[in-house]
């Protein structure tokens, strides 16, 4: 990540019209997408490993890198947005793929809203996950199938040329790789101290209901 963080900023890229310096940017708003897309993938297998055994392990790994998307996928929105105030003249301009992402990401702060609704942990869990599942199944049509159906700003959808050797020498796909693996091992990392932290905070809460309940023995006794 030093590597993409150095080259982004610094290293050399080719002078095209209109995308000029912020053609940066692809090594932080495409390949954080790539990590969320890479993060919620997991998250919803953990959330279907979950229905099948019913162990809480899963839907804490579920949990985690689901949080760890949606923070990817809030950081690609902010990017984004700066890129195309660069470019389209807008924070926000009136692009499908953008609103897309944007009911995306609402339909994703929804599960996170659904988590902390529910006291009974395994309840909580199993409606998690049949939520988890649907949302990723919902959310990839959104961002991948809608905006190629109709005129968007985005390169690669609506009649409009992706990215190609025109655009990216080899320079930049020598960052460009990288960045993609970087930022998804960055999440994975993320993730799993967020689960580990999870772990913590049940054994813990599970050590202080052991207590109480031998300090109720103690004194009935």
């Amino acid at each position: 990540m030093a590597y993409v963080i150095f080259q982004g900023l610094l290293g050399t890229i080719p002078r095209q019209p209109i995308l000029n310096e912020t053609i940066r940017n692809l090594y932080f708003h495409v390949t954080m997408w790539f990590a969320m897309i890479t993060l919620l993938l997991v998250s919803m297998i953990f959330a279907v490993r979950y229905l099948r055994s019913d162990n809480v392990i899963d839907d804490d790994k579920s949990a985690a890198f689901a949080k760890v998307g949606i923070m990817f996928g809030i950081l690609g929105c902010l990017t984004g947005s700066l890129w195309a105030n660069y470019t389209w003249g807008g924070f926000w301009p009136n692009d499908p793929k953008l609103n897309s992402a944007a009911v995306g990401m609402l339909i994703y702060f929804a599960y996170l809203l659904l988590r902390s609704s529910f006291e009974d942990e395994q309840r909580r869990a199993r409606i998690s996950a049949v939520y988890n599942i649907f949302a990723f199944f919902i959310f990839m049509p959104l961002i991948f199938v809608l905006p190629r159906l109709t005129d968007s700003l985005h390169p690669g959808n609506g009649g409009n040329p992706g990215f190609s050797s025109i655009d990216l020498d080899g320079r930049m796909r020598m960052v460009f790789y990288p960045a993609v693996i970087g930022w998804i091992l960055l999440g994975t990392w993320i993730s799993s101290i967020s689960y580990r932290l999870k772990v913590i905070q049940r054994t813990q809460e599970e050590r202080v209901a052991e207590s109480a309940v031998g300090h109720r023995a103690e004194v009935n006794g």
